[in-house]
């Protein structure tokens, strides 16, 4: 499996809409909310011969209330 992180940026006022769309679509293992430059971070795994650009452009990135988002892939657990 791999694993990766995604910063989401929400249009204003709609946080609370796509972290709760994110719940429902049960596509992310976990999903905060953050102070900064991002309002969300969600944690994802993916089969390991699935694409994560893929997977963050047909399945987060649609989300609506999504303005921007930010993938960070992790290498090793310590």
């Amino acid at each position: 499996m791999k694993t990766f992180f995604v910063q989401i940026k929400c249009e204003l006022g709609k946080s609370y809409e796509v972290a709760s769309e994110l719940a429902d679509a049960e596509i992310a293992s976990e999903i905060y909310s953050t102070a900064g430059q991002f309002d969300l971070l969600a944690k994802f795994y993916v089969d390991d011969d699935e694409d994560v650009g893929h997977f963050v452009n047909q399945r987060v990135q649609i989300i609506p209330g999504i303005k921007d988002t930010f993938t960070m892939v992790t290498f090793r657990a310590f």
